[in-house]
């Protein structure tokens, strides 16, 4: 039989615990392991800043595209008021010859800054007009500044979408005092459509344009009610009128390129801050020349000068304008590192058709990712009106 082993005594054996070299090994490898995790935490916290940047650039692009292209889709919409029947098909007043009630006939682009109710009643059926880069600083609408070189700018007229009276329509702003109004009249005698100056070919007596809310007389289509006696008044609505540019900054001197747009309101213009990040924007406008249809014969960035055009010849391009092609150019508010642009961005033609690209020469080469964006809107409103 095996003799059982005594009991260990081990009441005098002390612990040991880690040596010096154990300690700086297990120091060495928890920094290792803290350094791994905080890289990965940098690296994540990078892409997903990086990934936001691209994300409000996207969708800064594509908010100011939709901004423009809305905006282009209502131009020369003047509820009921047919100008083509008017003015623009029969050259008259106050396109035509030297005649009542303008004299002499428009020659040139109306001012758009321009903001009395005369100026108004004699340019609100140009639909849209533009500015086409390059162009002299004088050349500009005097109630924008700020205006980035390079930049297009834009105009578009028409009225507002709801009915603002008499009788205010369920979520429109009401009219503010002071501020622009269009009323088409729907009746058909003479004592109405003939008013001003004895003759229904009076453009004139077919709307009002003003300010002044009490001149808002003209009536529906029944003209008279079953007594007799006139019948209610049209519904008119706020007449607008936008220009859209591309300012240096958005806030002061921030250098952030920035969609604007000028709001013709009670007392004049007001700026608005649309879109940050919007570096360019570019416009081509579709022209149509033959009579009784919207068929685009051109596209050129600058109407003004189309086809050697002059006088008159060139107002007609402005208003037998039935398409635009948009493009801009969108970059990030913040730059980002690593990343250096070296693409060239192809903004469609100039008007001498040539490519519009940017930069004019060489690369940005600096951090700012751009992604370029391009439509082409039919103005419903102008094209629809002549259009069998």
């Amino acid at each position: 039989m095996t003799k059982p082993l005594p009991p260990r005594n081990d009441r005098h054996k002390s612990s040991g615990g880690f040596s010096l070299i154990e300690l700086m090994i297990a120091i060495t490898l928890g920094l290792m392991i803290m350094t791994g995790l905080v890289t990965i935490f940098v690296k994540n916290s990078q892409a997903r800043t990086e990934i936001e940047r691209n994300n409000r650039q996207l969708e800064s692009g594509r908010y100011a595209m939709n901004l423009l292209t809305e905006d282009l889709r209502m131009a020369g919409y003047f509820s009921s008021f047919n100008p083509d029947e008017l003015v623009i098909s029969v050259n008259a007043p106050p396109l035509g010859p030297n005649s009542a009630p303008v004299t002499p006939a428009m020659t040139a682009r109306p001012d758009p800054c321009d903001t009395t109710v005369a100026n108004l009643n004699n340019t609100y059926f140009f639909h849209v007009q533009g500015y086409d880069y390059p162009y002299t600083s004088a050349a500009l609408p005097t109630c924008i500044s700020d205006v980035r070189t390079g930049s297009d700018v834009l105009v578009i007229r028409r009225l507002a979408t709801c009915v603002a009276g008499p009788t205010l329509e369920a979520g429109c702003d009401a009219l503010p005092n002071g501020a622009p109004y269009f009323q088409a009249s729907n009746c058909f005698q003479a004592t109405e459509l003939a008013r001003n100056t004895g003759s229904r070919l009076d453009y004139l007596s077919h709307f009002v344009l003003n300010t002044d809310i009490t001149l808002a007389t003209l009536r529906t289509i029944s003209c008279l009610t079953s007594f007799g006696a006139p019948a209610p008044a049209a519904d008119y609505r706020r007449y607008l009128t936008h220009i859209y540019f591309v300012a240096n900054n958005n806030v002061g001197s921030d250098g952030i390129p920035t969609l604007k747009r000028a709001e013709l309101g009670a007392g004049g213009y007001t700026i608005v801050p649309l879109v940050e990040g919007i570096e360019t924007i570019q416009f081509e406008y579709g022209i149509g020349n033959t009579a009784n249809s919207a068929k685009i014969d051109a596209y050129t960035a600058d109407p003004n000068t189309y086809n050697a055009c002059a006088s008159t010849a060139c107002l007609l391009n402005w208003l037998h304008t039935y398409s635009v092609k948009v493009n801009l150019l969108a970059r990030n508010v913040e730059q980002s590192p690593g990343w250096t642009d070296n693409k060239v961005y192809a903004l469609g033609l100039k008007a001498d058709g040539s490519a519009n690209v940017f930069p004019a020469s060489g690369t940005y080469g600096d951090r700012y990712k751009r992604h370029a964006y391009n439509a082409v809107v039919r103005l419903d409103n102008p094209s629809g009106r002549v259009t069998p």
